[in-house]
């Protein structure tokens, strides 16, 4: 191990128990030996170099490409060590924050994201196969964070949860249209349909995305009443009672909030009520990670609510509600982290091993940001007008419960999808 990348991790890992064999078999222990082993080996002196310089992008960058093995404790054991001995804001070793400084810097021209750039942006993740996706997620593919009302709750049962929970602040009625802005796999739409017998539009960017919601709203008989369009946000012009955004404002960047929240007041009707589902910090604003913008969400930004607030307030909405879910999310990523795992081989079949290696890393590190960082859920309430909910919050208890019961009670045979297409081989944009 080269002596400038010892004295790193020397100032770095100052508790935990870190092994670091470098690419001659020297093996260092660093840490005060407390807490679960994890003992990584980084296999060339170009990875050892790059690591030195620059680790929070080097180190998943030399997993991928395996020149660097955790032999013992998993991605999510090197990343809680990490995490547990950084600040909010950067590593402790002086060209490594100035590095992250820069990034944070200059994050709002990674985020131009105009409607041409917003689309290739989302292709380079949510146009990855559905095969994929499949491989991790619940049944209804929901890709955002569940919702665990009891800590046994299946990753099924949570995420039925969560859309139980939404729904209840929306304070949906009959005959009502709803915009569900990024709509994913269309399984939010398709339930507010068939609970609250109101009419959906959703709108995403993902052309696979929108060919399985299409699908599913055939498949289930309610094409007369969810509409899923490949359309930006910001092309459209109708007027909605509800409006509804989960998952999405992660990619609408910082330079665009304004934006976003101003379209959402010309899409609102007087007494409309909206619901933002986001990605946040819980600390102050701070550059995306290098690795998730390289690889997993170009051009992605998760906001400080000290970020999100003033564009809101600018608008002219009214924010009626707000709600921090805490580890939610981490609870989440753990179940996906073991869908996939035992799904590897399906996955290298699809794309192949770099790919797989990837894509674990993301799933732990996420996870791990969610545990031991300051990464939460902001669920944001919003309105026309400061009188158009009750002005207490028993309505979204009631709602989530009465929702609750009738999932229980009416346990509705799942439709028939269209079958999948053979899994293929794909490339993965670098």
């Amino acid at each position: 191990m080269n002596i400038l990348l010892k004295r790193v991790l020397d100032r770095l890992v100052r508790t935990g128990n870190l092994k670091v064999t470098g690419p001659k078999g020297l093996t260092v222990i660093f840490g005060d030996g407390s807490g679960e082993p994890v003992h990584m080996h980084i296999k060339t002196r170009h990875a050892e170099r790059a690591i030195t310089f620059d680790p929070m992008l080097a180190v998943p960058e030399a997993y991928m490409d395996g020149e660097l093995d955790i032999l013992e404790g998993g991605v999510l054991g090197l990343m809680r060590i990490a995490f547990q001995n950084m600040g909010s804001g950067g590593i402790d070793a002086t060209w490594s924050k100035a590095i992250e400084g820069l990034r944070h810097a200059f994050r709002r021209l990674q985020q131009i994201n105009t409607a041409s750039r917003s689309r290739r942006n989302v292709q380079r993740h949510y146009d990855l196969s559905g095969d994929l996706y499949r491989l991790f997620l619940d049944e209804d593919m929901q890709y955002s964070c569940a919702y665990f009302e009891q800590p046994d709750m299946t990753l099924d049962e949570a995420q039925a949860a969560k859309k139980r929970h939404i729904a209840a602040k929306l304070r949906l009625k009959a005959g009502q249209t709803v915009l569900d802005i990024g709509s994913g796999w269309g399984g939010l739409g398709l339930y507010l349909a068939k609970a609250f017998d109101v009419d959906v539009q959703g709108v995403t960017l993902s052309t696979e995305q929108h060919g399985v919601a299409t699908d599913r709203a055939h498949a289930q008989g309610l094409e007369n009443h969810v509409h899923f369009e490949l359309k930006d946000y910001r092309e459209l012009n109708e007027r909605f009672d509800r409006i509804v955004s989960v998952g999405m404002f992660e990619h609408v960047g910082v330079n665009h909030f304004r934006t976003f929240f101003d379209k959402a007041a010309t899409l609102l009707k007087p007494d409309g009520v909206m619901l933002l589902h986001t990605i946040g910090r819980s600390g102050v604003p701070w550059a995306t990670s290098a690795f998730i913008r390289k690889y997993i969400f170009p051009g992605g930004y998760i906001p400080a609510m000290s970020e999100v607030l003033p564009a809101i307030e600018k608008s002219g909405l009214v924010v009626t509600d707000v709600e921090i879910l805490r580890l939610h999310y981490a609870d989440t990523l753990k179940h996906w982290s073991q869908r996939f795992a035992a799904n590897r081989d399906k996955a290298k079949a699809i794309y192949d091993e770099r790919f797989c290696r990837m894509w674990e890393f993301y799933l732990a590190a996420s996870e791990a940001a969610f545990r031991w960082q300051d990464l939460v859920i902001f669920q944001f309430q919003i309105a026309k007008k400061n009188d158009t909910l009750p002005v207490t919050r028993d309505y979204m208890a009631k709602c989530e419960k009465a929702l609750e019961m009738r999932d229980l009670g009416r346990r509705e045979a799942a439709p028939a999808e269209k079958p999948t297409k053979p899994a293929r081989r794909r490339k993965v944009a670098e």
